[in-house]
């Protein structure tokens, strides 16, 4: 049995070795499996100038993954560590575009070479051969009359749609939380108008006077979602160059009379309410909160339709 042992631990020895001078000793194929492919070229326009920089974006098809870089002053890009497999080059400027295939193996290295063509490619679909049948509108189906801003009513040229990849992004974003500022608005003018609303009706003299409580649950609502929807209009990428038309320049200054509306209206609020819950008569600065609510409110309201509804 001792020797039937010894052999047995014999023979994983033996196999243990060899393992490790494969993998071990063998530093080719210790590399071979850590090898990354490389690619590079030269990126020109239809005429044969190099373009410096240019994004180029390289995409693993089985993955879905993408690499960027740009090309420098000789138009040369490269994008090294990558995975063996099936690729995508693409190249989107305002020289043209373009996107081609490559297959890249591990530790090699490939060049492909990208000439822009003279135009950006159409976005538009190609004609309907037989024009669909108008569908049926129901009764109780939405209005299909646009009602929320455009590009341009944000303030955006048709020529800042076909810049750079790096600028559509921006854009992108910016056009994104512009949108969410805007519908985030109609929330807020919800508990905004039931705050104006109940207003006249919170002078009670009693602290637990229901109405004068709703009152100012409904401002506090107001005032955070306001906060979320001024987060994302400051919030929003500024575009270098962007033209502002005269419904966003009327945006912006009523924003100036209901953005410090927002904030002095719950102080003075407050100052009221204090009064009122110790029997006294509104008084001193306290006044004013009325007044300047409804400042407020119609500012916001004038801000909201004059993105809203086009004129």
């Amino acid at each position: 049995m001792k020797a039937k042992a010894a052999r047995v631990v014999f023979g994983m020895g033996i196999v243990l070795i060899v393992l490790l001078n494969i993998f071990l000793l063998n530093p080719e194929a210790l590399r071979a499996q850590d090898a990354t492919a490389a690619l590079s070229g030269t990126v020109t326009d239809h005429t044969g100038r190099v373009l410096p920089d240019v994004r180029v974006t390289v995409k693993n098809l089985a993955t879905g993954q993408s690499a960027d870089t740009q090309t420098n002053s000789d138009g040369i890009y490269t994008v090294s560590n990558l995975a063996s497999g099936d690729y995508e080059v693409s190249v989107l400027a305002a020289e043209g575009a373009i996107t081609v295939p490559a297959t890249l193996t591990a530790g090699a290295s490939q060049k492909v070479d990208l000439v822009l063509n003279a135009t950006l490619p159409s976005t538009e679909a190609p004609p309907a051969a037989t024009p669909p049948a108008p569908a049926e509108v129901l009764p109780e189906a939405p209005s299909p009359q646009k009602t929320e801003p455009s590009l341009e009513d944000l303030g955006f040229s048709k020529t800042d749609t076909q810049s750079n990849a790096a600028q559509q992004a921006l854009l992108d974003k910016r056009t994104r939380m512009l949108r969410i500022h805007q519908r985030m608005g109609l929330i807020t003018t919800i508990p905004l108008v039931a705050t104006v609303i109940l207003g006249p009706g919170a002078g009670g003299k009693s602290e637990g006077t229901a109405t004068r409580d709703l009152h100012v649950a409904l401002g506090s609502l107001t005032g955070d979602l306001y906060g979320i929807t001024a987060w994302y209009a400051i919030r929003a990428p500024r575009i270098k160059g962007t033209e502002k038309r005269g419904p966003i320049r009327f945006h912006e200054a009523m924003a100036w009379i209901h953005g410090p509306g927002m904030i002095l209206t719950p102080i003075l609020g407050a100052l009221a309410f204090e009064q009122k819950n110790n029997g006294e008569k509104v008084h001193g600065i306290a006044s004013l909160h009325g007044p300047v609510a409804i400042v407020t409110a119609g500012a916001f309201g004038a801000a909201l339709l004059s993105v809203s509804v086009k004129f």
